[in-house]
C-alpha cells in the first residue's frame, strides 16, 4: 500500500510513455503516493514521435495503467488535470483547446496561486530545431536514444558489480559546451517570456533539467523528466515550490514488499 502525500498542485513532464527508456512504473508509483487537487502535465507525455517510428505495439498495458491511475486520482479526489503539448505529444495540437469533464488540454495557460501568477509552457516554443527544423529533432533524439540505451548498458553493469544508479548520460550532456550554454540561453528566454505576460514565474519542462531557482526575480521551474532524473514540481498548501526526486532504491524495496504481500494473501487463501 501506498501512503499518499497531499499537494494543492503537482506537475509532471517529460514521461515520454511509447520510449522504451520511459520510466513507467516508477511514475505511476509515484501518483500512487500523491493526492492533489491539481495535476499539470506538462508535455511530452506520451511519446508520439516514438509511437509513431515504432508502431503502436510499443504502447503497453503499463503505459495505460499510468492514465488508470489518474482517472481513480480524479475519481476519488477530484483532481483537476491540466495537460500542456510538448513537442513529442504535438498531435494535441488538433484538439487544443479542449475542456471535458475535470480534463484540459491546452497549448499553454496561466496558473495563479498564493497571489502569484505563472507562465505554464512545454517549453519547446523556444526550441528552433524543433518547431522549424522537426527532421534535425528527431535525428538528435535518434542520438539521445543511443546515449540512453549506452546508460542503461553500463548501469546495468554497475548493478552486478553492487554500484549505486549513476547516470552517464547526464554526466556527458552537463560536459558538452554547447549543451550547457542552450540550457542557460532557454532559461533566459522563458523567464523574459514570463515578465512579458505579467507573471511572478514560469514552469516548463523539454530539457530534461529540473530546477527550481529566481532569475531577475522571476521564479523559473522546471519539472524534469522521468527518463533520467525522475522529477517533479510540488506546490506546498502555502504556494512554496519544491523538486521532488523519486528514489529508485525505496522504490524497488516497496515493489519486493508488495509482491512478498501478495504471496502470503495467496499462501492465506489456499491455508
Amino acid at each position: 500500500m501506498y501512503s499518499r502525500t497531499y499537494y494543492p498542485t503537482v506537475v509532471l513532464s517529460d514521461i515520454h510513455l511509447g520510449s522504451p527508456h520511459a520510466k513507467t512504473e516508477e511514475v505511476t508509483a509515484f501518483l500512487k503516493s500523491v493526492n492533489c487537487d491539481k495535476l499539470i502535465l506538462n508535455g511530452d507525455i506520451i511519446d508520439g514521435w516514438h509511437l509513431k517510428k515504432s508502431g503502436l505495439h510499443r504502447w503497453k498495458a503499463k503505459h495505460t495503467e499510468f492514465f488508470k491511475v489518474i482517472m481513480k486520482m480524479m475519481e476519488n479526489f477530484g483532481t483537476e488535470v491540466i495537460y500542456v503539448r510538448g513537442n513529442h505529444d504535438d498531435f494535441l495540437d488538433a484538439l487544443a483547446p479542449l475542456n471535458f469533464y475535470n480534463v484540459k488540454i491546452v497549448k499553454d495557460c496561466i496558473y495563479e496561486s498564493k497571489g502569484k501568477r505563472y507562465y505554464i509552457t512545454h517549453g519547446d516554443i523556444f526550441d528552433t530545431v524543433t518547431t522549424q527544423m522537426k527532421w534535425l529533432a528527431m535525428l538528435g533524439d535518434t542520438g539521445y536514444s543511443f546515449l540512453l540505451w549506452v546508460n542503461k548498458v553500463y548501469n546495468a553493469y554497475r548493478m552486478k558489480q553492487g554500484k549505486p544508479y549513476y547516470s552517464l548520460s547526464q554526466k556527458i550532456k552537463h560536459k558538452v559546451k554547447s549543451a550547457v550554454s542552450y540550457v542557460s540561453d532557454f532559461e533566459k528566454e522563458l523567464v523574459n517570456l514570463a515578465k512579458s505576460k505579467k507573471c511572478n514565474g514560469v514552469i516548463c519542462g523539454h530539457i530534461h533539467h529540473p530546477e527550481n531557482c529566481y532569475y531577475d526575480g522571476i521564479h523559473y521551474l522546471n519539472s524534469g523528466d522521468w527518463v533520467e532524473t525522475l522529477s517533479a514540481l510540488t506546490e506546498d498548501e502555502n504556494g512554496n515550490w519544491e523538486v521532488k526526486y523519486f528514489d529508485r532504491a525505496d522504490y524497488r524495496v516497496t515493489a519486493f514488499q508488495e509482491e512478498l504481500a501478495v504471496i502470503d494473501k495467496l499462501i492465506t487463501i489456499a491455508s
